[in-house]
């Protein structure tokens, strides 16, 4: 039998815990929900900032936000091609998982051996434009995550793919997506940051009046091609190389590192910065020719660096602890993990990404995983068909391993991307049981044997 005093003290005890927990859980409460802002470069290779250490692309705005940041210097996109990897970055799925694998589908039977111009006037293939929209409906789509479990408003800008923006689960947006109208890959919303940043600052005005937590998408077609910088910018760096080509480029970086600038002010204006995570990425990399503006080999569309390799930053002041992380690897995989942990959900059981702000997570992680993807996709349900490299990255190594039906003469490649982030040496050759063991989890991760 329990004393009266000792009775009356547990009751006491229980009291106090009680009304700590009760004061705790009114205090998580009462903290309005972090607004989000998801920056992604097009287009951009891995080290063309000046934090990175370009001798010349002049990124100052980009520089302050990864001092900012929890900055992953060893960040990746599973693929090189835009369409599949922006699908990745607001779905948290790989591109085979989500089935968006190419930017353009297959023509009809019929039409496989006519001109691009031909196929495209043809109103089956509109049609079949239209139909692999579908894919995006049955993906998580963060917008959609947020506005239905948080309440969140949210919009699109810049380059989008899927339909409408609608078909992203934003509540609002620029882009129209009607094929019938030139709506392949962003159409309206290609405007954004080349054409002044009102429609996003518009939006986060009205976001603000209804005191409703926000996600914007800026996804602006900076540094992309068209290369036409602001005439004070090319001039600039045409005073540092002989090539137009690469001066243009280089204005173009800086020109977008400049609308960056613009939107993170408008975070400090309207006294949000506080509550808001910025997140950064580029969908692909790029480098440059020097003769025209055009893309080297192994670069966009490459199963190596120059083509996924990119930083990835994670900003939440009061939060998160700003360093840079040259060691741990991240991925656009992780992004939507990261967002979902921030806001108190949990990401689908398809998600293999990590939160990037659990620390533990992040260096208990083995690997990193990624599919390179033809252009044109080659069928409109089968991702494999698709498929010309698998690659893995674990601690330095990096393994490259071609899909034999469709790159029948590739051989399988070992780097050590810490040592030679170039790629210029491969040592599969010298390292044989390490090619097999990375084999192995690469096959573990996605096995396209068809067993």
């Amino acid at each position: 039998m329990i004393c009266l005093s000792c009775w009356n003290r547990l009751l006491l005890l229980l009291a106090v815990i009680t009304a700590t927990i009760g004061a705790q859980t009114t205090a998580l409460a009462a903290d309005p929900p972090p607004n989000i802002v998801l920056i992604i470069s097009d287009d951009q290779a891995w080290n063309d900032y000046s934090f990175m250490g370009h001798e010349h692309i002049q990124t100052p705005r980009l520089d302050q936000l990864a001092r900012e940041s929890l900055t992953f210097t060893r960040g990746y996109v599973p693929d090189s091609l835009c369409r599949p990897s922006l699908t990745t970055i607001i779905s948290g799925l790989y591109p085979h998982q989500h089935g968006i694998v190419g930017n353009d589908p297959p023509p009809p039977e019929d039409l496989a051996k006519a001109s691009k111009a031909v196929q495209r006037k043809d109103p089956r293939y509109l049609q079949r434009r239209i139909d692999y929209i579908n894919h995006i409906d049955s993906a998580p789509r963060l917008a959609e995550i947020l506005h239905r479990e948080r309440g969140y408003l949210s919009h699109q800008s810049g380059k989008w793919w899927e339909g409408n923006f609608s078909r992203g689960g934003f509540t609002h947006g620029m882009t129209h997506g009607d094929r019938r109208r030139g709506g392949r890959h962003g159409d309206l919303g290609l405007k954004i940051g080349r054409e002044g940043m009102k429609p996003v600052f518009d939006f986060i005005d009205m976001a603000v009046k209804q005191e409703k937590p926000f996600f914007v998408y800026y996804a602006p077609f900076l540094p992309h091609t068209p290369h036409t910088p602001p005439k004070r910018l090319l001039a600039k760096y045409e005073k540092q190389t002989p090539h137009l080509p690469l001066a243009k480029y280089w204005a173009m970086c800086e020109w977008f590192d400049e609308t960056v600038g613009q939107l993170l002010d408008r975070l400090d204006e309207q006294k949000l910065a506080d509550n808001t995570i910025v997140l950064y990425v580029v969908d692909n990399g790029w480098i440059n020719l020097p003769q025209r503006s055009g893309y080297a080999k192994r670069s966009k569309r490459s199963q190596y660096d120059g083509g996924v390799r990119t930083p990835i930053m994670v900003r939440w002041p009061g939060k998160v602890k700003p360093r840079q992380d040259d060691v741990h690897l991240a991925s656009s995989i992780d992004l939507v993990p990261t967002v979902l942990a921030a806001v108190g959900l949990k990401p689908t059981p398809d998600m293999q990404g990590v939160n990037l702000l659990d620390q533990q997570a992040v260096e208990k992680r083995e690997a990193i995983f990624g599919e390179i993807l033809e252009h044109d996709i080659q069928h409109m349900t089968d991702p494999v068909a698709s498929l010309r490299f698998r690659w893995v990255i674990s601690g330095p190594w990096k393994l490259i391993v071609p899909h034999a039906s469709r790159m029948p003469n590739a051989a399988v490649e070992l780097f050590n991307v810490v040592n030679d982030p170039f790629e210029k040496q491969d040592l599969s050759g010298q390292h044989p049981a390490l090619v097999k063991q990375l084999t192995a989890k690469l096959d573990q991760w996605w096995d396209v044997s068809g067993k």
